[in-house]
């Protein structure tokens, strides 16, 4: 059963380039404008090794939230969702336990203007979708306990948005909103961009965060640590995207690229 959506709908602005619909045109999607695909393809002229990473942050979110699922968790909290594509966090889950509860979030017009995909759910389970931003955790979080019973343990899945939060305090202080409103056993799923490997990497951000589009603030791997303070963290620990549990030997040597990530069980 699906659910959700809203009465508004918010311009579309096509003039500057927007970080979901680049990152879904790195990812080989077709909801991008011309403006998205010029500053991707201009990062990427500085950096090319970016839209493997962007294939391999997938990769991890697809992973954990299988993991979280096999784990026993039926509900689950995706904020900052992005545009939809290949295996989304519902479709992942549900393929484990059909009945699972899925509450998409992004403030995104055009994710907006495509909430009806994200929500094809199984016959036994439940999508919605909530327009809302993360900086609000409060809102997000009323208006998922519209779907989501948070006495009961939640799969919190933060793929790749904590950098559109460039304070590091502000940063913290919502992971820790997020963190605090759910019940012992739930899971937090994080994964974000690091700077640590390649200064093609860290200049191809800064011409991003100049090209007028919102800022994208890269972090070390311990500054991202810092946002799983009071969980325990599930093997590996904190390792790279393309490293998190993945088949070994399925694909070769996993790939160094720059995103780190984890998944952390609330006790």
């Amino acid at each position: 059963m699906a659910e959700g959506g809203e009465s508004e709908r918010p311009e579309i602005d096509t003039s500057v380039p927007h970080s979901a619909r680049i990152w879904n045109y790195w990812l080989g999607g077709k909801d991008n404008f011309p403006v998205d695909r010029a500053a991707g393809d201009q990062f990427l002229q500085v950096f090319p090794g970016m839209a493997q990473a962007a294939q391999a942050s997938r990769g991890f979110l697809m992973r954990s939230v299988r993991f979280i699922a096999e784990a026993g968790i039926r509900q689950f909290l995706d904020v900052g969702t992005g545009l939809p594509t290949v295996d989304n966090t519902h479709e992942v889950a549900q393929r484990v336990a059909p009945e699972s509860v899925i509450v998409y979030v992004d403030n995104d017009p055009l994710v907006l203007a495509h909430a009806r995909a994200l929500l094809t759910s199984t016959a036994e389970g439940r999508t919605a979708y909530v327009h809302a931003d993360a900086r609000d955790p409060e809102n997000v979080l009323r208006r998922a306990a519209e779907n989501i019973d948070f006495a009961r343990p939640v799969g919190l899945i933060l793929s790749g948005i904590m950098g559109h939060i460039v304070d590091d305090d502000q940063a913290r202080w919502i992971v820790r909103k997020f963190v605090d409103a759910l019940a012992p056993g739930s899971h937090l799923s994080l994964n974000d961009g690091t700077n640590v490997l390649s200064a093609a990497n860290v200049e191809a951000h800064e011409r991003y965060n100049a090209s007028g589009a919102a800022p994208y603030k890269q972090r070390s791997p311990e500054q991202l640590a810092r946002f799983f303070d009071g969980l325990e963290l599930v093997e590996p620990g904190l390792v790279m995207v393309s490293r998190w549990r993945v088949d070994p030997g399925r694909f070769g040597e996993a790939p160094e690229v720059d995103g780190y990530c984890a998944v952390g069980r609330k006790p």
